[in-house]
């Protein structure tokens, strides 16, 4: 679902890149009509192998968790988010609250599902799953405030995508807003605030979250 995210945002009549992963995209390679095609077959493979695939978990379990991916990448998630993405590029006056719309959506939506999912097929209860629901969420708004900062701050060679397109593109961002170094603290903060999160589970099993976190 990610690729799928990937590849349809690259798209010309999305973000219109040509540069993903330190490779061409998907549409400059195959053209316009493969890359769409290619990531309807991404979408139905990801629920095809959640169905198929997931063994030694009830079914109630599976269910519940192909719903609640469903929801995260539909009009009320991912969706959600690059419609309003789309439709702020080039205006003047989009605060801080649209911009956190868009990137809990677009970004954070599917990092909320992928932590999510994990506990509820895990057997977790309801107050561990929004408990780390609640992590995701700042993982995911911390994710695309340090991609922000990277897109004006690194190389193309470095990304491996095209460098200050955010720029050209006139697409509202944490830095034109808050500036590099509020920036740079707000990600420290959304840091400390995931982690937060994470009290109350075993510190050996929440190692690896608190690793990404600090990634």
């Amino acid at each position: 679902i990610h690729t799928m995210s990937l590849i349809h945002d690259d798209l010309p009549c999305m973000d219109n890149d040509d540069l993903r992963r330190g490779k061409p995209t998907n549409h400059k390679v195959f053209g316009e009509d493969v890359a769409v095609l290619a990531g309807d077959a991404l979408l139905a493979f990801a629920f095809e192998h959640m169905a198929v695939s997931t063994v030694g978990v009830p079914a109630a379990k599976i269910v519940r968790a192909i719903g609640e991916l469903a929801k995260s990448i539909g009009s009320e998630g991912l969706v959600a988010g690059q419609v309003v993405d789309i439709d702020s590029e080039g205006l003047a006056n989009v605060g801080l609250e649209q911009l956190e719309f868009i990137h809990l959506h677009k970004t954070g939506a599917l990092l909320e599902a992928s932590v999510v999912l994990g506990a509820i097929l895990g057997g977790g209860t309801d107050e561990e799953v929004e408990k780390l629901r609640s992590f995701a969420r700042c993982i995911g708004l911390l994710f695309q405030v340090v991609g922000d900062i990277l897109d004006v701050t690194k190389s193309s060679q470095e990304l491996g995508k095209t460098a200050g397109k955010d720029l050209v593109a006139d697409k509202v961002t944490y830095p034109r807003l808050m500036g590099i170094d509020k920036s740079r603290e707000f990600a420290e903060q959304l840091n400390t605030e995931a982690k937060q999160h994470l009290s109350g589970f075993d510190p050996i099993k929440a190692a690896p979250l608190i690793a990404l976190a600090n990634y």
